[in-house]
């Protein structure tokens, strides 16, 4: 059985070249200044790299930017309202906002292979190890 939900393949772009990361499609520019929430965030650890994981409610492909600059990952996405056309809010019970998070990233991380996916609201962020930080065995000589 399919998922009806398949994840959506995020951009990460380079701001500083203007160029996108693995021939996706060029990054959006940054929004002007709203207030933000600091999404929640889990961080795993494997043997290829590690996964960002974060919760951003209300994130599209279309309003989501990652965005690699220097040492430093962003997350930006601008989230609408949540209320129908035609209507208003009157009870909300978790805040609706942007989302705006920064990682400084170690040399540990292979820049070049960063991926992301976003799915039912959740963003993951494969962060994989750089081939020098890999452990690996020494072979001994005699």
């Amino acid at each position: 059985m399919s998922d009806p939900h398949p994840p959506i393949r995020v951009p990460v772009g380079h701001p500083a070249s203007g160029r996108p990361q693995d021939g996706d499609e060029p990054t959006r520019p940054r929004p002007p200044a709203r207030p933000s929430i600091t999404p929640t965030i889990d961080i795993h650890d494997g043997p290829d790299g590690l996964t960002l994981e974060a919760d951003l409610p209300g994130a599209t492909e279309s309003n989501l930017s990652i965005q690699l600059e220097h040492n430093v990952l962003t997350l930006d996405a601008r989230i609408d309202e949540p209320a129908p056309d035609g209507m208003r809010l009157i009870h909300q019970e978790y805040p609706v906002g942007d989302y705006h998070r920064s990682f400084i990233l170690s040399d540990d991380v292979d820049r070049e292979r960063i991926a992301a996916e976003l799915k039912d609201g959740v963003l993951k962020v494969f962060l994989p190890k750089a081939d020098r930080a890999r452990a690996r065995r020494i072979e001994i000589k005699s």
